[in-house]
C-alpha cells in the first residue's frame, strides 16, 4: 500500500512507523522539521485516569493507548537507538474530598488502580514521556521502518491524492493528521468551528534535587517531574487563533498555582518557557478514521491527548487501512459528527 500523510507531528509519524513496519511505502508530508509544533511543546502525561469524567469513548480510547505504551516505547527506542524519557511514576491529584471522593468511587467501579493517599488520589498507572525526546526517536525509527519525509506545502486534499501546487502525488490513501491546522487544509472538510487551536503555555524549572518523583496536579496546574531535578509545570487554555506567543501573565500564572501546590519549586531555577496550540474539538473527543472522500482519512482533534492517543490512533488507521477489525469502536470519533 502507498499512503501519503499530511503532517509530521506525534499523531503523523506514529502512523508513519506502524504503516512502514507493515511494509507499506510511507511518504510524510511536512512544511516544517517532525513534531515542531505541539507535539514537542507537550508536557507528556500519559493519564488517562486522571483526565477522564468518567466511563465514555475517550476514558475506553485512553486506557487502551496507555496498554500499548511499554512495548511501543521500546519498539521505538529498540530501532531508533535513542531513549523516549518515558517513565511509570504514576499521578497525584489532590483536591477537596467532596471533589475526589466521587472520581475515587467511579473508577474502582470500573476496575481501575486508584489508591487514596493522605487527602489527594494515586494513579499509579499513568505515566509520562519527554515529547522532545520521544518524538526525536519516532523520527529515527519511522525512518529506519522506511519511511520518507518530504518538506511541502499541501494545497489540496483530493481523493487518493494531494497536490502540491507544482506538483500532484498521487497514493491509494491519503491520512490528514494535520493536528490544529487541519481546519485550515482545503479538501479536509473540517470546519474551524468544530476543531480550533488551544494555547498552552508550560514552563520548566530545575532544581538541585528532584522535589518530588510522581506527577502532581491540583486540577488548576499540573507539575510533571522528570526524576532528575527538572519540572514541567502547565498550563495554560487561551483561545488564541494559531498565537503561540509565551505572555508574562501566562507565566506568572502559572508559576504562582505551581508554588502554592508544591512550596518547595519557589527557589528552583526558571530554565524556559514555550507555547504550543491543541487541536480542541467541539465534544473534546479526537477525528479518527474516513474522510470526506475517497481514499481519505482523519487523524486529528486529540486535544490535550495527543502524546498518550499516538500508538492506538496509529493502530486505528492502519488497520482500517488494511481492512481489518479496529478492536475499538471509532463510531464516536467520525469526522461527520459535526455538521458543517
Amino acid at each position: 500500500m502507498n499512503t501519503l500523510i499530511v503532517g509530521g507531528g506525534i499523531m503523523g509519524m506514529s502512523i508513519a512507523l506502524e504503516l512502514a513496519a507493515r511494509g507499506d511505502r510511507v511518504t510524510v508530508l511536512e512544511k516544517a522539521v517532525p513534531g515542531a509544533e505541539a507535539s514537542s511543546a507537550a508536557a507528556g502525561m500519559l493519564a488517562p485516569q486522571l483526565e477522564a469524567h468518567g466511563a465514555g469513548p475517550a476514558l475506553t480510547l485512553g486506557l487502551e493507548s496507555r496498554k500499548l505504551y511499554p512495548a511501543w516505547v521500546r519498539r521505538i527506542e529498540q530501532l531508533a537507538g535513542s531513549g523516549t524519557g518515558y517513565r511509570e511514576c504514576g499521578v497525584l491529584r489532590f483536591g477537596p474530598p467532596e471533589a475526589l471522593a466521587p472520581v475515587y468511587r467511579w473508577q474502582r467501579e470500573l476496575g481501575l488502580n486508584v489508591e487514596q493517599r493522605d487527602g489527594a488520589l494515586f494513579f499509579p498507572d499513568d505515566h509520562q514521556v519527554e515529547p522532545p525526546r520521544l518524538m526525536r526517536a519516532l523520527a529515527g525509527a519511522a525512518a529506519k521502518a522506511g519511511a520518507q519525509v518530504r518538506s511541502g506545502q499541501v494545497h489540496e486534499i483530493l481523493p487518493h491524492a494531494v497536490d502540491l501546487g507544482t506538483e500532484r502525488l498521487e497514493a491509494d490513501a491519503v491520512v490528514v493528521a494535520a493536528g490544529s491546522w487541519t481546519s485550515l487544509v482545503k479538501g479536509a472538510r473540517v470546519s474551524p468551528r468544530a476543531l480550533q487551536p488551544v494555547r498552552g503555555q508550560l514552563v520548566e524549572l530545575h532544581c538541585r534535587l528532584s522535589p518530588f518523583d510522581e506527577t502532581r496536579t491540583d486540577g488548576t496546574v499540573y507539575l510533571v517531574s522528570r526524576g532528575d531535578g527538572r519540572v514541567v509545570c502547565g498550563s495554560t487554555m487561551e483561545r488564541t487563533g494559531f498565537d503561540k506567543r509565551v505572555t508574562a501573565s501566562g507565566i506568572a500564572g502559572i508559576l504562582n498555582r505551581a508554588i502554592a501546590l508544591a512550596p518547595q519549586l519557589e527557589h528552583a531555577e526558571l530554565h524556559s518557557s514555550w507555547a504550543g496550540l491543541r487541536p480542541w474539538t467541539e465534544d473534546e473527543l479526537p477525528i479518527i478514521g474516513e474522510g470526506p472522500m475517497p481514499g481519505v482519512h482523519l487523524a486529528t482533534g486529540h486535544f490535550r491527548n495527543g502524546i498518550l492517543l499516538a500508538p492506538i490512533t496509529a493502530a486505528l488507521i492502519s488497520r482500517r487501512l488494511h481492512g481489518e477489525a479496529t478492536g475499538v469502536d471509532i463510531n464516536p470519533f467520525r469526522f461527520d459528527r459535526f455538521p458543517t
